[in-house]
């Protein structure tokens, strides 16, 4: 009983470590090299992103498959290049982050 605990305990802490890792998680996955948290470089700033999608109910949904596969033409003429290195997982955790930059 006190090692199964034990292994709950440790893997929610894990759970809760790597949702609060996103900045370390967007450095990772190269996120940082085209985006930044307040200003714009290649890609847009994350604040702006948080900024257009707030309010939309699909747009971690949306997201998330930009994350993985790209897009293009919703920021501009430079496109957003597939990041096929990110799981769809990680992706969540990284929208839910970039969302929350007010």
């Amino acid at each position: 009983m006190k090692r199964s605990l034990l292994v709950v305990v440790a893997l929610s802490a894990l759970a809760s470590s790597s949702a609060m890792a996103s900045p370390d998680l967007a450095k990772a996955k190269n996120c940082m090299a085209c985006h930044a948290v307040a200003n714009k470089l290649v890609g847009p700033a994350f604040k702006d992103v948080a900024a257009k999608y707030a309010g939309q109910k699909d747009a971690e949904a949306k997201m998330v498959t930009k994350v993985v596969k790209g897009g293009s033409g919703a920021w501009g003429a430079v496109p957003m290049p597939a990041n096929p290195q990110v799981s769809e997982a990680e992706a969540k955790t990284l929208v839910k982050w970039i969302l929350a930059q007010k």
